[in-house]
């Protein structure tokens, strides 16, 4: 859970839950209080991102945000896969699977269990 309130955690620099989330981490990891101390932080708008899901195992998907200009402080993220890759195949599995549990979760329903 995040320690501070909002839409956007961290978007406050003044959020103390934030704060003090930052000394108990920089007190415990040198590597975390090196990195913090470097303020090397950038927004990533593209890139690549790893999962690993128990039922398929890795998934590659690349990533874009953008942000909305209706709404200020939003972002759009979407995470497309490679067409034609293990990875595309892997997102239509879990697609089908979940199509699937929410016809028999349906069915339930129906049958009134």
């Amino acid at each position: 859970m995040w320690p501070s309130s909002g839409p956007n955690p961290g978007s406050n620099p003044y959020d103390k839950g934030l704060a003090d989330l930052v000394g108990e981490l920089s007190l415990r990891s040198d590597e975390f209080r090196v990195r913090w101390a470097a303020h090397n932080v950038r927004r990533h708008y593209s890139g690549d991102k790893h999962f690993r899901h128990p039922v398929v195992g890795d998934i590659e998907l690349k990533f874009e945000a953008m942000e909305l200009a209706e709404d200020p402080g939003l972002t759009l993220t979407v995470y497309p896969a490679e067409p034609g890759s293990k990875s595309e195949e892997s997102l239509r599995l879990l697609a089908s699977w979940a199509a699937t549990e929410h016809i028999v979760d349906q069915a339930r329903v129906g049958a009134g269990e």
